[in-house]
């Protein structure tokens, strides 16, 4: 099938979006300074828990076809990158508690026009996490699910293992706020597999230059691919952080990243989240591998760096891959503020890195 053309009119803003999106970045930063209250330091409002940071390169596959020869990957090129790895919770939890997992891209040296000019430097970011969908796809549904998360977020460890224990038995709650049964209890309830095994997807759509597409994220050497679906064999506070820097003290990763064409606005929605775009009618398609060497991944110096002077934001990045659909619209004032909240408290510049260099050892 042929992909739909990316055009402005493929987003809907409702009437009450503005005040919907005023009233979440309100409650998500109330909660983030309560946060900064009992630690004395601010972190970030999602995925504030890092499980290593990674210097890398993104090579972008010659001969591809003109429908992936898009943006960024317009030309076989080869760039500079540095990832996240996270942790989902808006606060710091011990890892006994099976969260989401999250894979922050940052593409550097990007040519395009800005898609936020007030954002220093000349990178792409790309947010992924692993699972297909959101759980609270549009926004009046993220609302209504963010007194849910917040109270779990806040609740003692122990209760929070229970909830994710046995949140694929709560239906109830779930069809209460109307959403998809199993795209929420997925992304609440998550086994605490290894991170580098998983498979890390953009979740909501991007303009993929003429055109609109998801990305994804899928391991590629011996080493990651063993490393899927397999649960860590010992699960204690920081064992991701402590997974990932074992791993990365004798191996190398190679990861595909891949893009999923939109090919049916009505059966691969942009507006709606939480809905899976089919694989039958529109395959994930290799665009780039993404190759990262050994290295250290948690050291003092680069856990100060990627906690309180990186920042990834998905508004971060060039108009050929614009963020799309309410979620991300929503995205752009919640990172923004988190951002310049947690720089500001902490007295520590924002900066973009431009090179390999620039991240410490």
């Amino acid at each position: 099938m042929r992909p739909v053309p990316y055009a402005s009119d493929v987003e809907t803003v409702s009437e009450d979006e503005a005040r919907l999106t005023g009233e979440i970045v309100a409650q998500m930063a109330a909660t983030n300074r309560c946060a900064f209250e009992r630690h004395r330091h601010a972190i970030r409002d999602a995925h504030a828990k890092s499980n290593g940071l990674l210097v890398g390169e993104l090579e972008v596959h010659a001969d591809l076809p003109p429908e992936l020869r898009q943006g960024i990957f317009a030309e076989a090129r080869t760039y500079h990158v540095v990832a996240r790895l996270s942790s989902a919770p808006g606060d710091i939890h011990s890892d006994k508690i099976p969260a989401p997992r999250g894979f922050a891209l940052k593409v550097m040296g990007v040519e395009g026009e800005r898609l936020s000019p007030d954002i220093a430097g000349a990178n792409q970011d790309f947010l992924m996490v692993n699972f297909p969908v959101l759980a609270f796809g549009t926004i009046p549904k993220y609302k209504q699910m963010l007194a849910l998360l917040e109270a779990n977020a806040h609740a003692p460890d122990t209760f929070q293992r229970l909830v994710a224990g046995t949140a694929r038995g709560a239906k109830e709650l779930v069809q209460a706020l109307g959403m998809e049964p199993g795209a929420t209890l997925e992304g609440l309830a998550r086994d605490n597999h290894h991170p580098l095994g998983e498979t890390y997807h953009t979740q909501a759509a991007i303009r993929f230059g003429d055109y609109i597409a998801k990305l994804a994220l899928a391991p590629s050497s011996a080493e990651v691919r063993a490393l899927a679906g397999q649960p860590l064999s010992e699960v204690h506070d920081a064992c991701m952080r402590d997974a990932v820097s074992a791993f990365f003290a004798e191996h190398g990763a190679e990861y595909e990243l891949s893009a999923q064409l939109c090919v049916d606005l009505a059966a691969m929605p942009v507006e709606d989240a939480a809905v899976r775009w089919s694989e039958e009618r529109s395959p994930h398609r290799p665009i780039a591998t993404l190759r990262f060497p050994p290295q250290p991944t948690a050291t003092p110096q680069r856990q100060v760096y990627g906690d309180d002077i990186l920042s990834f934001n998905p508004w971060n990045g060039i108009q050929a891959h614009r963020p799309l659909g309410g979620i991300m619209r929503i995205r752009r004032a919640a990172y923004e503020r988190s951002s310049a909240y947690r720089h500001a408290m902490n007295a520590r510049p924002r900066t973009e890195p431009s090179q390999p260099s620039d991240i410490p050892d």
